[in-house]
């Protein structure tokens, strides 16, 4: 006899359960990899063939692909990927997203408490970082595990109830009609929970029970897969138009690799049944299906890894097909960063990497406007004036991506889920824009100063203008030691830079000693003077800042 009141909360208990698991894995995961993540973000940009390794190994390590794919939208809307690249990565993370499955057929379900019980001590009251995220690997497999555990009990009713059967006997996948409402069904409860992993474990849950066979598990998980791309879809709604076009070739891949595998459904679950061992329609002793569960997994799995082979030789073709599909839009602001959903939606460790190349961007822009603002000094310079403009440009938006970077990483910590070390990465990115945005600041006064001597009509000595450019030099150079430095995260190099900042406070120190001779000689007039000093003072500055920066980012302390 059926209670569906009890089964009911029975099983939203223990998907309850199974999802707060798998976030627990994820956090878990993200906290032990350290930098890892990061790093394999920053390769992906320069090869398509690795951006499917990475998204793959990034989605292993936070057990969604919803969230991969919602990390790159957010990257591509920043400029930060290019598209071909993007896609790689999302092929990537349909294929890791796949290890899930695996994870769900170990047969140690009835182990789930056994395993919360050997972690939670360790996870609450352990001082070390990894030991705790070590131990919570342990308590989010347990979950999992007795979340399943929980949801098979509940849904065990089903298979001798005699309504749902005959429900299940209209859409067994046997037809086309039947194959496409199961992918239809599957399609619209993973839009509805926003997590494939979660259906995914409904799925096997209600296969291993013996609730709905083989034909019909395959064909729910393959509408789980077009399913799972509503998120980044979402993701993508007021995004650039890169953003949009990422979020949109995700879908038409999951689409177009359904509709091939539904044309042939039958002969492909039959190939499953044949390469894995055991029947799927094997009943044990206490009436349930133990092997089942491996053959959704490889059903699922062999249908990602295949369609990935398959497309990855087309990656530009694909492209240029959502290219036609989502035009560039005429005057189209390609602006600063905007990211990409709350900060409470997007892991930690993913939300620090998007940092962190945003201000490697940032870094970049601040580099091009000490070049132009020196470019700008040069009197002789013909159309000099365009230097000016570009600076200006420049500095109004490192104002938006300091305002952005900020504000994005103070919501990402008040999100929770850091650990300390995350923590201070975080908060030294933010220090470290703002260092970024007042050397901007300075290059900018730096110009208008140049420009006051051009209002005026007024001009330094020959003299004067070899000491300034001298000067300009030494500090653009300096910076962009302190960005290689930055770039290549070499903290050995600190020693070096403190000595080139104390050589730079000689030369400014000497720079002024000659100043100040030129001005007692009177070669140098009284609005030139004061000019002149503005400008040393604003490389000077730009020099500190630089110091700080390399502070912000390498301070141990």
């Amino acid at each position: 006899m059926i209670e569906p009141f009890k089964m009911g909360y029975t099983a939203i208990g223990g998907l309850g359960i199974f999802i707060l698991g798998m976030k627990y894995l994820s956090d878990s995961l993200q906290s032990l990899s350290g930098g890892l993540i990061r790093k394999a973000i920053s390769k992906v940009t320069t090869n398509r063939f690795l951006a499917v390794i990475v998204g793959m190994v990034v989605t292993c390590f936070v057990q969604s692909s919803s969230i991969t794919t919602v990390m790159v939208v957010g990257l591509t809307n920043a400029g930060l990927m290019q598209l071909t690249q993007a896609i790689g990565v999302i092929l990537g993370a349909n294929i890791g997203t796949t290890v899930t499955g695996w994870i769900l057929a170990v047969k140690v379900g009835k182990y789930g408490l056994l395993l919360i019980a050997m972690g939670v001590f360790p996870m609450l009251f352990s001082k070390n970082d990894k030991i705790s995220a070590s131990a919570k690997v342990l308590v989010a497999l347990g979950m999992i595990f007795f979340g399943l555990e929980i949801m098979s009990g509940a849904f065990k009713p089903l298979r001798s109830d005699e309504r749902f059967m005959n429900l299940m006997l209209s859409l067994d996948a046997q037809t086309i009609l039947s194959i496409l409402g199961c992918v239809a069904i599957g399609c619209m409860m993973t839009m509805i929970i926003q997590s494939s992993s979660a259906m995914l474990g409904i799925t096997i849950a209600l296969a291993t029970t013996g609730a709905i066979p083989i034909y019909t598990a395959i064909a729910l998980v393959m509408g789980e897969n077009i399913g799972t791309t509503i998120t980044a879809q979402f993701a993508a709604i007021g995004g650039s138009v890169p953003s949009r076009r990422a979020a949109m070739a995700h879908t038409i891949f999951n689409v177009l690799g359904v509709v091939i595998i539904v044309s042939i459904f039958s002969p492909y679950v039959s190939f499953i049944e044949k390469i894995v061992p055991g029947l799927s329609s094997f009943v044990d002793a206490e009436g349930n299906r133990p092997y089942i569960a491996a053959h959704i997994a490889m059903g699922h799995t062999f249908f990602n890894v295949t369609a990935t082979l398959v497309m990855l030789p087309f990656l530009n073709q694909l492209a240029t097909l959502v290219t036609k599909i989502i035009p560039d839009k005429a005057g189209e602001e390609k602006g600063a960063f905007k990211y990409i959903g709350a900060p409470g939606t997007i892991p930690v460790a993913m939300g620090i990497s998007m940092v962190f190349e945003e201000l490697k961007r940032m870094q970049g822009r601040v580099h091009k406007a000490l070049r132009h603002a020196g470019s700008f000094a040069q009197k002789e310079l013909k159309g000099r004036d365009r230097f000016y403009r570009k600076v200006a440009s420049i500095e109004d938006e490192t104002d938006v991506m300091q305002h952005e970077i900020t504000s994005f990483t103070v919501a990402l910590m008040q999100a929770g889920g850091a650990s300390k070390s995350q923590s201070d990465r975080a908060y030294s990115f933010v220090r470290a824009a703002d260092e970024l945005e007042s050397i901007a600041d300075y290059a900018a006064n730096f110009c208008s100063y140049v420009k006051r001597l051009d209002k005026h009509e007024v001009d330094f000595s020959e003299d004067a203008w070899r000491d300034i450019h001298h000067f300009h030099h030494e500090v653009l150079s300096f910076f962009s030691q302190v960005c290689k430095a930055f770039n290549d995260e070499d903290v050995s190099s600190t020693r070096k830079i403190y000595d080139e900042a104390n050589r730079l406070n000689d030369l400014s120190d000497q720079t002024r000693k000659d100043h100040l001779a030129r001005m007692k000689d009177g070669s140098c007039g009284a609005l030139p003077a004061l000019t002149f000093s503005d400008m040393a003072v604003a490389l000077r500055r730009i020099k500190s800042h630089t110091v700080n920066l390399h502070e912000a980012l390498f301070d141990e302390t």
